[in-house]
């Protein structure tokens, strides 16, 4: 789900009790005999394991989904599947009813009895990830595996509701069903159309079916969009009307007079607002100081999308927001709510303030032609200031005033009006706005060992994401966040201390960390020399984009630049070789420069890499391939450091 979806605005409710009779039932389906024979898949060759079978029952009505799973394993690669991690999102799902049972080769059955793990992965964006985790023993070679689970959802996923149809393994056979939600209209649709051979979904006696055969296998790959954008998929949508039409402009102008009204309707306590603009700005204020003051005010209120950790039982004493005044006096709101509020004061400011219902693009991509009106999910305000267009959000924390989090930037959204709206992109901020900055005093020892002082200043997007995913975290755990980050940015061991507070509320500001650090045999003794490697901090851009072929596109999140500064004190018997000249490289969109400079017995080493593109097709992959082989080179050269026997006695 986004973290501004629909979902995220409405109540939460109680999940239902009792077992139902397919779990309470002891028997599996039969396993075929020439299913325990098999060796390997014609179909999909090499492979380490497949889905024999696959069968995902959602019911939307009872906001559950019910998973039934055989997989063949054919390789010892294949064995890892029988380590089970079966993810969620904590406080709106919830796994039940696990069963698993392994069939070896000669048919014993295994039933698992053992103990199944709560494991945290992360959090991010307000949410907080989980995973039931557990392992079915003695798998070998030619095993099957079988599971069966129920999803719990919130009833708010039915605006979410989807079958996946390929995973990351091929699947011999798999059928879905849906059982709608009453009450509600129901289309559907496959935007990435369907798997070779499928038929389309059936609806038949108040359920949806579908059956696919050998669908292959998907292919992860780093820096890809959002994987179930790319996957084969089909969609529900539901809504509470029963407008219907084949022409999307119709279809758009209807939705966006509708979404019009409503927010309209939220935003329409005038008196109240003007209050609460009389507390909150003074009469001198010019008109930025006025929005600025607004926007931070805003930012003040509980964001109870961003409250993951709220139990049901909290989130049911809640009272409800009816309009922007509930929501002022109140002193809470979804991050919907809010940024509506903000926009009601704006205006109350005297401020011009349109509504643009933008698609975020961190699980899907938007296609208007599709009619899906649940992939519209966040509000965000755009004014004009001296001039200038500018789109504000105070409704997802640690945004700064003037920017939109990285997920609505260059995204399509219906900018709001009576007679049903106008498309309008939103803006996307250069690299420049959105800067990770290293800079470090560091001393060589004659063992190569590299230590000092190392700062890092995150701005834009790279300090807003990095507040985001840690606000629920305590001192201890975000120091080890900032930790870990440095130790993954080092291509060997490295000892790590965040030495400083760093300033993780205020989102004005860049996020800076400082740290104590040191590298154990950084730089190489070849004899009389020592080998030192110039890109320090650099690990993350050594091992991508190896690959010689790409399926999908490369996928930026953001614009963002890298800098290194790195001062590294030599030590007195060694004196650099010689001064080696600067590296360039250069690609449409992106920029990287390494180059070397001597001050006396320092050697001051500079890094810059510009990452000035979101999307790349795969057809251009061969130059992106090429520009990160070239940033490689530049990154592993090697300053040549000379013993110099005459200082070693000073």
């Amino acid at each position: 789900m986004s973290y501004r979806s629909t979902l995220a605005s409405l109540p939460a409710v109680l999940l239902l009790a009792g077992v139902p009779l397919w779990v309470q039932a002891e028997d599996w389906p039969t396993v075929a005999a020439d299913e325990l024979a098999m060796t390997s898949e014609p179909l999909a060759p090499g492979a380490p394991a497949i889905y024999l079978y696959r069968q995902v029952d959602r019911d939307d009505s009872a906001h559950e989904e019910r998973v039934y799973e055989r997989i063949k394993i054919l390789t010892d690669a294949g064995r890892d599947r029988a380590n089970i991690e079966l993810r969620y999102t904590k406080n709106s799902e919830a796994i039940v009813f696990i069963r698993a049972r392994l069939i070896r080769p000669d048919g014993t059955i295994s039933n698992f009895d053992g103990t199944i793990d709560d494991k945290a992965l992360v959090s991010a964006a307000g949410q907080q990830w989980m995973a039931k985790t557990f392992t079915l023993p003695l798998a070998t070679v030619g095993s099957i595996l079988e599971l069966r689970y129920t999803l719990r959802l919130d009833y708010r996923y039915i605006y979410d509701s989807h079958w996946i149809l390929n995973s990351d393994l091929f699947t011999r056979y798999a059928r879905f069903s849906l059982r709608p939600a009453e009450g509600l209209a129901l289309t559907y649709s496959w935007p990435r159309g369907l798997p070779p051979g499928a038929n389309p979904p059936v609806n038949k006696h108040s359920e949806v079916d579908l059956e696919v055969h050998n669908v292959p296998a998907f292919v992860s790959e780093e820096f890809m969009p959002p994987e179930n954008e790319m996957k084969f998929r089909v969609d529900f949508i539901y809504s509470s009307d029963t407008y219907s039409t084949k022409d999307p402009v119709e279809y758009w102008k209807y939705y966006g007079k509708t979404m019009f009204h409503t927010a309209e309707h939220f935003m329409d306590e005038r008196r109240a607002m003007t209050r609460a603009v009389a507390q909150t700005v003074g009469p001198a204020d010019d008109t930025e100081t006025k929005l600025r003051k607004l926007y931070a005010r805003v930012l003040q209120l509980r964001n109870l999308d961003n409250e993951s950790d709220l139990s049901q039982q909290e989130r049911a004493k809640l009272k409800d927001n009816d309009d922007v005044e509930d929501v002022w006096d109140h002193g809470y709101g979804t991050g919907n709510q809010l940024t509506l509020l903000y926009a009601a004061l704006v205006r109350a400011a005297g401020t011009n303030a349109d509504v643009v219902y933008v698609s975020t693009r961190d699980q899907y991509f938007f296609n208007p032609k599709v009619m899906n009106s649940s992939q519209l999910n966040a509000y965000v305000v755009l004014v004009n200031l001296g001039g200038r267009q500018m789109f504000l959000d105070p409704g997802v924390p640690f945004t700064r005033f003037g920017f939109l989090p990285w997920f609505e930037t260059s995204v399509q959204g219906l900018r709001l009006d009576k007679d049903g709206g106008t498309w309008i992109g939103t803006s996307l901020p250069n690299a420049f706005a959105s800067r990770a900055e290293r800079r470090a005093t560091l001393q060589l020892g004659a063992d190569g060992t590299l230590s000092g002082k190392l700062q890092v200043s995150y701005t834009g997007q790279d300090a807003a994401w990095r507040r985001a995913s840690e606000h629920l975290d305590d001192a201890t755990a975000r120091a080890k966040f900032l930790e870990d980050e440095v130790h993954g940015s080092v291509a060997v061991g490295i000892n790590v201390t965040l030495t400083n507070q760093p300033d993780w509320d205020n989102a004005e500001q860049p996020l800076v960390a400082e740290f104590d650090v040191s590298i154990p045999g950084w730089a190489e003794s070849a004899g009389r020399r020592m080998l030192l490697t110039m890109g320090v901090f650099t690990r993350d851009d050594r091992h991508v984009f190896e690959h010689a072929e790409r399926e999908h596109p490369v996928y930026f999140r953001y614009l963002t630049e890298r800098v290194d500064s790195l001062d590294i004190e030599l030590p007195s018997n060694y004196q650099l070789a010689t001064l080696p000249a600067a590296r360039d490289s250069n690609l449409t969109n992106m920029a990287y420069h390494m180059g070397v400079e001597q001050d006396g017995n320092t050697v001051q080493l500079r890094r810059s890499l510009i990452e000035n593109a979101i999307i790349i097709p795969a057809t251009s992959y061969s130059g992106v391939r090429e520009f990160f082989q070239s940033v490689r080179a530049g990154d592993e050269q090697q300053l040549v450091l000379n013993y110099n026997a005459s200082q070693a006695h000073h």
